[in-house]
């Protein structure tokens, strides 16, 4: 509850703009969960069928059928080669690259194949059959949309996914194309070490203030083990000026090969070998895929057991030959079959450190989270290293999917969230590389320019300078500094080189430019590495200054200058804009200051000097000046220029158009198996239940024995079909039947339906007529007959509302005496609708009456002097008197003065126009309801 509570706070108000929910995902290597948030709805975890939080990532196919989750995994037991999981590390990877290796290594019974167009990874089940990794990834994310939508019951179209820190271009372009299959609008990849540290903030705010404050984040996965340190830390926008919480990354460190999953895999080969070894029969256990499978499995349940008991027995049976295996596990046993992993636990977080320039005498804390970090040994050993007791009050599974929703209602333009900024931190450093000829016969040069350093924030933007180039040229954009990286982990990334940038027509814009140029800024090009990691040469332009005359701009110098002075004040801090533009620019390219300042500088210290002399000396000097004096213009001219990916290409083109066909045809026959199987259990389901209420006494009195006979029969029969092989099974037979047979059993039951609510109706009618007759008692005092002071109604609306007491009261007693002459499986006589018809007609009489009280003012009387009145009566006669008082309103008293005439005869006006206007009903008007006119 008060996880929730929080969760309200935090929400500081939802608008949604097209009624759509949004969603995260945390696809991770075993496990998958969804996050959702809906208007009005808080951030929550979304369940799936099972309704269970999360689900494992695995995908089968078998007989047509697909399957995900633990049905998948069921099926990957009995056919392994049909199930596929551990798939996220796979995105982008050639079959060549050494992760595809290991996985070839760890889970054999696979037919790995390379796409004949990108040479990516390619699961092959039979010789018409195939899946591509990203085919695969699309369908879980299908599968989080649809539990999404099922928990919000709004569309859904826009997610932010987490993705592992280490991710490059090429699996980050992957698992885009992956999400654009699955029709799904993401507004940001982020890291997962990020989600959790903003989930972290989330709920820690108000502890945030402006000293920076600085926490370690490990995580140990199924997959990998990562490490990051982050600082929280209020900081002013300089552009808003509001004061925000900024988590920023400052060290990140990974292993990407050590997690749950290499445990398991230890224990799984031990339990082979140690079955061997009991030579119960000639085949070696590891040849069996279904064997090996089943070893699979009692391998992560052995883990798990040992993580919380000392002593286990792993069971299996019938693991090959009809052979039953067990065998008794320690701890001990575990640690000591893993005893190579323990020391590479701690890598991660000593990487991390040393990338931040931090050491452990400044973190406030190491959190744990991930669902590794409950082995036992691996918190010993962290233990032993940062010689604290470490954190554990994160949801080690939720906590990276809570997060990267709150960041999802952030970005979501239907959704305002309190603003929490997220800077994340560059792991492979981005270098510009490009050839200078330095001419007179020199040898090409090889000149390299870095771009995004190692830890630099993002997302950020780029600007290098070429100012030696005068004709087409290429550059490129590569990984660099991966000095600190692994062999393993540098080959894993695959391509080194991300993009290759080639600029046309050089030379001709150039020379088209040298007639007016005054001073060549170069040809500058932009990058951007946006919030999700993605990098992208934006553009490229060809910067100069030429000159222009000042009489050519004195014509519109003042309009110049009022649009210059409307143009600041309709954006905020346009020179700390163009500060930040040029402190982009590398430091080594050595780029000249615009001179248009210094010219206008040396111009206004002339024109001072020029004051102390004559007037005619002035005016002519300034005259001779004004002819001089040149305006220096910035100009930006776009260069043709061509990108190409170098790294592992994403999936697009013809293969993008088939695999999405692929897709559309997999969703369209499960959507038809859906609505069979539905079909199929509904029309059993109502067979079943006719037959069980004809048996009930309450139900079975509700038909005749025509009708009761005919029901049995049909549903004997039906039920004889239900289950006889059909050729080809059809829903639309199975709802054709349901109909019938549903359009026979509705008569009864909806006998019994009457009968069962219509004393609930009549008690609610007659509450209604008690209600009514005591409003009509106090009513008749309000008439101007009974109470000429405060007449708020006619003598025709209290009629009216009398002969409708008078009439319902009338039918139902008539109407109850019928129907209880009737027998159960008769007609009914009394309806449920016709009481419920009785009950609205004397409901709106009273709440017209209601109504009228609500807005009825008393009239406003003369205000006369008593005492003068009295002397003045005793002088008139009664008739006198009469006339009198029908001057003034019905009083007896003086005219009042002609102010206060003035005054009151607005007011008498409106009153009687508003009787004008709504007149009250009489019993003549038969054609119209009573107050239609309201």
């Amino acid at each position: 509850m008060r996880v929730l509570l929080v969760l309200s706070a935090l929400l500081a108000g939802i608008a949604l703009s097209q009624g759509a929910a949004v969603m995260s995902v945390d696809l991770g290597t075993e496990w998958m969960k969804v996050g959702v948030v809906s208007p009005g709805v808080p951030m929550e975890i979304a369940l799936n069928r099972e309704s269970k939080r999360k689900t494992p990532a695995i995908l089968a196919f078998r007989n047509g059928v697909r399957t995900i989750g633990e049905d998948a995994q069921t099926i990957g037991i009995k056919d392994p080669n049909s199930a596929y999981g551990y798939l996220l590390d796979l995105l982008g990877k050639t079959i060549d690259n050494p992760i595809v290796d290991l996985y070839r290594k760890r889970f054999p019974y696979y037919d790995i194949v390379g796409d004949p167009e990108r040479n990516t990874v390619v699961f092959r089940k039979s010789e018409t059959e195939e899946f591509s990794v990203e085919e695969l990834v699309a369908q879980m994310l299908i599968k989080a949309k649809e539990f999404a939508q099922e928990s919000t019951l709004q569309p859904v179209a826009e997610c932010v996914l987490t993705v592992p820190g280490y991710f490059g271009q090429a699996e980050r372009e992957a698992l885009l194309a992956a999400a654009q299959l699955a029709n799904l609008k993401v507004l940001q990849l982020i890291n997962d070490y990020a989600a959790v540290a903003l989930n972290y903030g989330v709920f820690h705010r108000g502890e945030i203030n402006e000293t920076a404050q600085y926490f370690l984040f490990y995580d140990m996965g199924a997959y990998k083990t990562s490490a990051a340190v982050v600082s929280y830390q209020l900081v002013k926008d300089k552009q808003t000026k509001e004061v925000n919480p900024v988590v920023q990354v400052l060290g990140v460190g990974f292993d990407r090969t050590l997690g749950g999953l290499e445990i398991q895999l230890r224990l799984r080969d031990y339990l082979a070998a140690e079955f061997n070894a009991l030579k119960k029969t000639k085949t070696d256990v590891t040849t069996s895929p279904r064997a090996l499978a089943k070893l699979f499995k009692e391998a992560g349940r052995l883990k798990n057991v040992l993580s919380a008991n000392n002593d286990f027995y792993a069971q299996i049976e019938n693991l090959i030959e009809d052979i039953d295996f067990k065998l008794p596990v320690s701890r001990e046993k575990l640690e000591e079959i893993c005893a190579d992993l323990w020391p590479r636990a701690t890598k991660p977080l000593e990487q991390a450190l040393a990338s931040s320039h931090l050491s452990l005498d400044v973190i406030n804390q190491v959190i744990l989270f991930g669902g590794g970090t409950r082995v036992p040994r691996i918190q010993e050993t962290i233990k032993a290293l940062i010689k604290q007791e470490p954190g554990k009050n994160l949801n080690a599974d939720e906590s990276a999917t809570m997060g990267a929703v709150y960041k999802a209602a952030d970005l979501s333009a239907g959704f305002k969230v309190k603003k929490f900024v997220v800077k994340d931190a560059v792991l492979y450093p981005l270098q510009v590389s490009f050839e200078r000829d330095p001419g007179e016969g020199a040898a090409v040069k090889q000149v390299k320019r870095v771009l995004f350093a190692l830890m630099n924030p993002y997302p950020q933007k780029k600007v290098i300078t070429f100012n030696k180039h005068t004709d087409d040229f290429e550059f490129y954009v590569n990984y660099a500094d991966l000095d600190r990286y692994t062999k393993e982990d540098v080959l894993s990334l695959g391509s080194l080189n991300v993009t290759k940038v080639a600029l046309k027509q050089v030379k001709e814009l150039l020379e088209k430019s040298k007639k007016e140029l005054v001073d060549n800024k170069g040809i500058k090009a932009y990058f951007y590495l946006d919030d999700s990691g993605i990098f992208r040469c934006t553009g490229v332009e060809y910067v100069y200054e030429k000159q222009k005359p000042e009489e050519d701009s004195d014509d519109d110098s003042t309009l110049s200058k009022l649009g210059s002075t409307l143009s600041k004040l309709f954006t905020k801090d346009g020179e700390e804009k163009k500060d930040e533009e040029q402190s982009e620019e590398p430091s080594a390219q050595g780029e000249e200051p615009p001179k248009a300042e210094e010219g206008e500088k040396s111009s206004k210290e002339e024109e001072a000097s020029k004051e102390q002399k004559s007037e005619d000396s002035k005016s002519e000097g300034d005259q001779k000046e004004k002819n001089e004096t040149v305006k220096l213009v910035t100009v930006k001219t776009p260069v043709t220029y061509h990108s190409k990916l170098q790294f592992t290409a994403p999936l697009s083109g013809s293969g993008y158009d088939s695999s999405l066909a692929k897709l559309a045809a997999i969703n369209k026959q499960e959507e038809e198996r859906v609505r069979l199987e539905s079909a199929f259990n509904s029309l059993e389901s109502h067979i079943i239940e006719v037959q069980q209420k004809l048996e009930e006494e309450s139900f079975r009195s509700c038909a005749t024995a025509e009708e009761k006979k005919k029901l049995l029969a049909e549903c004997v029969t039906l039920g004889e079909w239900l289950y006889e092989d059909l050729e080809d099974p059809k829903a639309e037979i199975y709802e054709e039947k349901l109909a019938q047979l549903k359009k026979l059993s509705n008569v009864f039951l909806a006998r019994h339906w009457e009968h069962e609510e219509r004393p609930e109706a009549i008690k609610a009618l007659k509450g209604m007529i008690d209600g009514a007759e005591k409003f009509l008692v106090s009513g008749r005092n309000l008439t101007k007959e009974t109470n000429p002071e405060k007449d708020v109604y006619t003598q025709v609306e209290i009629d009216t509302l009398s002969k409708v007491i008078d009439e319902t009261n009338s039918w139902l007693k008539t109407e109850t005496a019928a129907q209880k002459k009737l027998a159960r499986n008769a007609v009914v006589r009394m309806t449920v609708k016709e009481i419920t018809d009785k009950m609205a007609v004397l409901d709106r009489e009273v709440k017209y009456l209601v109504n009228k009280i609500k807005i009825w003012k008393p009239k406003v009387k003369p205000a006369a002097d008593k005492d003068k009145k009295k002397e003045a009566g005793k002088e008139k006669t009664s008739e006198e008197g009469e006339q009198a008082e029908e001057v003034t309103g019905g009083s007896g008293d003086e005219a009042k003065p002609e102010a206060e005439e003035q005054q009151e005869q607005p007011e008498q006006e409106q009153e009687a126009e508003a009787e004008e206007v709504n007149p009250t009903p009489t019993e003549q008007e038969d054609s119209k309801p009573p107050h239609s006119e309201l």
